[in-house]
């Protein structure tokens, strides 16, 4: 039986000694990742925001986009896509509230978090980025490789987008150090409460889907209702 805790994962260096000059590595759950002081900071923030289902699921999104930027011989940043990656659903957390959409509110609060730690406006930009636009692939596919990359790792642990591209022994290999915990059940639930507590922010993502197949009495807003009833005579 999978345990209901998240992984245990240990961690080098600590938050207040940040070294980003030295590209170190290490092998989680197989795969290479690197490994530096604000991705030892990031992992500890993620779970200690995160109930563990969710942490185990950030961190196999991450594993996974290594997995797949790797085999599709793309270059990228692999500090900016550990961090986007690892912080991808903190705005689902109950630590992190705001009045927008779950992921906009995420990132926000992933920025706040590396504020000060020596990465260029550029590169927040893309954490940025590939937080707040990692539920959404038709567009997030189609930006910098950071935020595609990390995207095709969360896409794969979500639903199997692109599963087929990963030997099956590697899966294997992420899913048991990182088990789901049924996320599929817990991830629902936790949409559901959200869509519940703030219907507001859940129009325009794919917290509708989850609204309107599970939450009674739920109705989002049509965008063909808000074109036919604007103030304009035409």
């Amino acid at each position: 039986m999978a345990s209901s805790k998240a992984a245990e994962i240990p961690v080098n260096g600590s938050a207040g000694s940040m070294n980003y000059g030295v590209r170190r590595t290490r092998l989680i759950a197989g795969v290479s990742v690197a490994d530096n002081p604000l991705i030892a900071a990031v992992i500890e923030y993620a779970q200690r925001l995160s109930e563990p289902y969710l942490f185990n699921h950030a961190m196999r999104s991450w594993l996974f986009a290594e997995a797949i930027g790797r085999i599709k011989g793309i270059d990228y940043d692999h500090e900016v896509v550990a961090v986007g990656t690892i912080l991808h659903d903190i705005g689902l957390t109950a630590s992190v509230s705001g009045p927008n959409r779950f992921e906009v509110n995420g990132a926000d609060a992933a920025l706040s978090f590396i504020k000060g730690e020596g990465l260029s406006d550029r590169r927040a930009q893309l954490i940025w980025d590939l937080v707040a636009l990692n539920s959404t692939p038709s567009l997030a596919l189609h930006k910098e490789p950071e935020v595609a990359v990390g995207t095709m790792g969360i896409g794969l642990d979500y639903g199997g987008f692109g599963v087929e591209a990963l030997p099956a022994g590697d899966v294997e290999r992420i899913v048991s150090a990182f088990p789901r915990l049924r996320m599929k059940q817990r991830f629902t639930e936790t949409c559901c409460r959200l869509v519940t507590a703030k219907p507001e922010t859940s129009h325009d993502n794919f917290l509708r889907d989850f609204g309107e197949r599970f939450v009674p009495g739920y109705k989002a807003v049509s965008t063909v209702d808000l074109l036919i009833n604007a103030p304009f005579d035409e």
